[in-house]
């Protein structure tokens, strides 16, 4: 049974900086897929960072730079560094995983496997 479990998001001024973590359990932090993505009411949801068997492939344009994804294996934890902090980065932001079945890419449709997500608010 994989199980993920966001934590570290919360109220933050711009120019500020937070990590999120994701405590994975069922799924191996260096599998096949495993990627941040975050949603606003309203708007399509974005992936923000994705890893590839624990290599980071993918950036979303507007974070590239700012954020960083990584991963603890011994924690079998994956993290988001996010610094640089703009107001639009306000999101909820989700730790997901893809089964094998699936494609390892950003997409309107959900990873098989999804936390119950973390808010981020960056105010002025």
């Amino acid at each position: 049974q994989v199980q993920l479990v966001e934590s570290g998001g919360g109220s933050v001024q711009a120019g500020g900086s937070l990590r999120l973590s994701c405590a994975a359990s069922g799924y191996s932090v260096s599998g096949y897929c495993m990627g941040w993505f975050r949603q606003t009411p309203g708007k399509e949801r974005e992936g923000v960072a994705i890893m590839f068997y624990g290599e980071p492939i993918i950036y979303l344009d507007s974070v590239e730079g700012r954020f960083t994804i990584s991963k603890d294996n011994a924690k079998n934890t994956l993290y988001l560094q996010m610094n640089s902090l703009k107001v639009e980065d306000t999101a909820m932001y989700y730790c997901e995983a893809e089964g094998p079945e699936g494609r390892c890419q950003s997409s309107r449709t959900a990873f098989r496997y999804r936390g119950q997500g973390t808010q981020v608010t960056v105010t002025e």
